[in-house]
């Protein structure tokens, strides 16, 4: 079992409750980016991550002043740096 890590550059899925991030890039494809991106996640945004779910298949994260909830699989396509 893969444990979560203290990101520099990482994916989104990978980092620990409570880290700050700064995104770097998105790598998936249109549609969810720009789902994404309608969201405030984009390349430059500042992340939180609030919770991960007991199994880890889901994540909260806090961009701005909302609350999201994003699938392992999505936040698997979110390049971060720890700030």
């Amino acid at each position: 079992m893969k444990t979560l890590i203290d990101c520099q550059n990482c994916q989104l899925k990978d980092c620990q409750k409570n880290c700050k991030l700064k995104v770097i890039k998105l790598h998936a494809p249109t549609d969810l980016k720009q789902r994404l991106i309608s969201f405030g996640i984009m390349k430059g945004s500042i992340i939180e991550i609030l919770e991960h779910s007991p199994a880890k298949s889901t994540m909260e994260i806090k961009v701005g002043k909302m609350r999201i909830a994003l699938r392992a699989k999505e936040a698997a396509l979110i390049e971060v740096e720890k700030i």
